[in-house]
């Protein structure tokens, strides 16, 4: 996995988020995040939900139409951290396959290249590990390597997240911010 960047990149970023969702105490799961209609639970139950979809489009190579409402619902069940876990796992497993970055996937939006689809992934990741950190008063900072990843994946459609209904409008960082706090404020997070 070290040969490859992208694979490095995202077992980074699952192990950034696996150590926030470890941290999260027992009276946190329904606390609020950045994401305003997200508790900590809704947050981790994203992640998740989005993990599971991996292996299913990429080692499975089904369709979303395929896979339906399989994830709908509480992915979380009674053990949100073993859930968060098996997912990661999951993930992990299936973007590491021999071959499995130049397959082809078909995702909500159309076709994309696996590697693509993996990107988007780390990303997503690192953004609300941050979301994550600030819902529970965890140390907010995350690793150089990977904010400069997440602006470069996000960077050439940045004016069009807002449209998703994804993120919030994007905010006007303060004056001399460092590159996380540009990236998050990008994504219409106020730091």
């Amino acid at each position: 996995m070290d040969s490859n960047p992208l694979l490095t990149r995202h077992e980074q970023a699952l192990a950034f988020f696996t150590d926030r969702v470890h941290a999260v105490r027992r009276d946190q799961w329904q606390a609020p995040t950045p994401c305003t209609d997200w508790s900590v639970r809704d947050l981790v139950r994203h992640l998740t939900e989005e993990q599971l979809w991996v292996p299913e489009l990429v080692t499975g190579q089904r369709t979303v139409t395929e896979i339906g409402d399989t994830f709908d619902g509480d992915v979380l069940g009674e053990d949100p951290v073993a859930a968060w876990d098996r997912a990661a796992a999951g993930a992990r497993a299936a973007f590491a396959e021999p071959g499995a970055l130049e397959r082809r996937v078909r995702l909500s939006y159309g076709e994309s290249t696996a590697a693509a689809y993996c990107s988007q992934m780390v990303a997503d990741a690192v953004v609300h590990a941050w979301d994550l950190s600030r819902a529970i008063g965890a140390d907010e900072r995350l690793p150089d390597e990977l904010v400069s990843f997440t602006v470069r994946e996000f960077g050439p459609y940045s004016a069009d997240l807002e449209k998703t209904g994804l993120f919030g409008a994007a905010v006007e960082p303060p004056a001399g911010a460092d590159a996380q706090t540009k990236l998050l404020a990008l994504l219409g997070r106020s730091v």
